[in-house]
Formats: C-alpha cells, sequence, structure tokens
C-alpha cells in the first residue's frame, strides 16, 4: 500500500508538472526517483503484466490528476506568483545537475573533450532556439486557434505531441517547452482546463468536438513518442552511458537559460517581495532536488 501510495504522488507531481514550459517530465521522474523504473515499464510492459500494472496504475492515476485538477491551480500561481513559482522549479533543475555531473565522472573516469563538446553543443541548441523563440512568439487566443484547426492542423498536433513526447522522456528537455515552441502549447493547456467544464456539462458538443480535435492527435502522438523514444534510450543508457549524461546535462543548464529568458517568468513583476520569495523558493527547489537526488543517484 505504502508503494502504491508513493507511485500515485509521484504520478501527481509528474503530471502537474508537465504543464510548465520549460519544466522537463523527465528531470522530475529522476528526482523522484521512478525515472528508471518508468523507462523499464515503457519496453517491457507486457513481460510481467501484473507488476506493470501495479505501477502503472497508480502513477498513471496520479498523473491524470496531476494533469486535470491541479493545472487550474499551477495556471493560477504562473499567472500571479509566476517569478517565485519558476524560481523553484528552477531549483529543482539545478539540484539535480552536480549528481548528473558526477555520473558523468563516473562512467568516462574524467571529463573528457567530447563529454565537454556533448555539454556544450547542447545547451547552445537549446539556448538559440530559446532566444528564436523569444524574438518570434506570436500568442494566439484559444478560440482564435480552434477556427482554424483542420486535418492538416490535426497532423501537425500530432507530430508535435511526437517530439514532445520524445523530449518529456529525455531529462532536462521539456515536452511543454516543445509544445511553447511549436505554437500548440496555448490550446493543449486551454483544452485540457476545459474538460472541467465538459464534465459538468455533457450535452455542450462543439467543445467536446474542439477537445478531440486537440487532445486527441496529441495523445495519440505522445503514446508514440514514447514508445518509440523510450526504446532509443534505453539502448543509448546501456552502452553509452557517459556520453547520454554529458547531453542530459547540456540540456539541463540549457534548459535553466531557457526558463530565465521566457517572458512568462517575469509576468507577476519584479516587486521586492517577489524576488525575495523567489530567492527563497529557488533555494527550497534546489534543496529538495540535490537530496532526493542524492537518495536516487546511491541507488
Amino acid at each position: 500500500m505504502r508503494k502504491i501510495i508513493r507511485d500515485f504522488l509521484n504520478g501527481l507531481v509528474f503530471g502537474a508538472t508537465h504543464i510548465i514550459p520549460g519544466i522537463s517530465g523527465g528531470t522530475i521522474a529522476v528526482v523522484m526517483g521512478f525515472y528508471f523504473e518508468l523507462i523499464e515499464l515503457i519496453n517491457h510492459f507486457f513481460r510481467d503484466l501484473r507488476k506493470s500494472l501495479k505501477f502503472a496504475i497508480p502513477l498513471l492515476t496520479g498523473f491524470a490528476v496531476g494533469l486535470i485538477i491541479l493545472s487550474s491551480i499551477i495556471l493560477s500561481l504562473l499567472t500571479n506568483y509566476s517569478f517565485p513559482t519558476f524560481l523553484f522549479f528552477i531549483g529543482l533543475i539545478a539540484g539535480i545537475v552536480p549528481h548528473i555531473y558526477m555520473r558523468i565522472v563516473e562512467y568516462s573516469q574524467r571529463l573528457k573533450t567530447s563529454n565537454i563538446l556533448l555539454i556544450v553543443l547542447p545547451f547552445v541548441a537549446l539556448s538559440c532556439i530559446s532566444l528564436l523563440k523569444a524574438e518570434n512568439e506570436e500568442i494566439f487566443s484559444a478560440a482564435e486557434i480552434y477556427e482554424k484547426i483542420n486535418f492538416q492542423y490535426m497532423i501537425y498536433i500530432f507530430f508535435a505531441g511526437v517530439l514532445s513526447a520524445a523530449a518529456l522522456i529525455i531529462p532536462g528537455f521539456s515536452g511543454s517547452f516543445v509544445l511553447l515552441l511549436m505554437g500548440i502549447y496555448n490550446i493543449a493547456i486551454y483544452s485540457i482546463s476545459s474538460i472541467r467544464h465538459l464534465a459538468a456539462d455533457l450535452s455542450n458538443f462543439p467543445l467536446m468536438l474542439n477537445i478531440c480535435m486537440v487532445l486527441v492527435p496529441l495523445g495519440l502522438g505522445i503514446l508514440a513518442g514514447i514508445i518509440l523514444m523510450a526504446r532509443i534510450l534505453k539502448n543509448l543508457l546501456n552502452n553509452y552511458h557517459g556520453q547520454v549524461y554529458s547531453v542530459i546535462l547540456g540540456l539541463l543548464l540549457g534548459s535553466i537559460f531557457a526558463l530565465f529568458i521566457e517572458p512568462m517568468v517575469y509576468r507577476s513583476g519584479l516587486s521586492a517581495l517577489m524576488v525575495t520569495t523567489g530567492v527563497i523558493t529557488f533555494i527550497l527547489g534546489t534543496l529538495s532536488s540535490y537530496i532526493m537526488g542524492k537518495k536516487t543517484f546511491s541507488k
């Protein structure tokens, strides 16, 4: 029973953080200590179906609750207290960096030139993408996006889901950030939060249709991306530990940079109270991540 509760709570955090651009689901899974169990589950679900279901059911239930129920709370925090909220999650990412670095040294014996390149290149690439997005961001309302949805746009949503899921599996790379870059984030979050309104009025067919046109292709894309990326990543981790962790470290550092230049971070303003609270939440996030990561990586 204790493990069921723990898996549910892990899923709750896992789901809630997926709606925040720049926060990596893979990183959260590493921090919470169930990342490698998740990769094993995806790759060998039918090998021991009973064991897989005992892990998957509470985790996915928590994920759904976190994604649907907590989305409104997270969105409220991002609207009214965006700076301290984002600083907490930036702290979570920063706290795991020392453990990833030590894992690189452990597998590579020392920090080689190849490791440095594999850290720098993903960092530069993600930073450039973030700068490009910040300069060219165009925000549409959900209603405007719903108006232009057609079959081609649904295919685009499907491939956005595939890329988002691939990023979701990789620690340090945010699936929701990919959706933000591809212009899908706003409509996806609006559709997810609208499920509560649909549940209160199931006769609202236009709303149901709009939600399905977004979430069905997105969900199918995410499922396909998770299965594909989990297999690739497992093979890479089995054969190229040091190199994979070097790339992960570069993506982690790139995510921190990307978050700091993300306009959403500063939506609530930078008053003395906000900055002070942000420093406190950053420290709390860093310490929490470091302590949990220490337990995870010592296994």
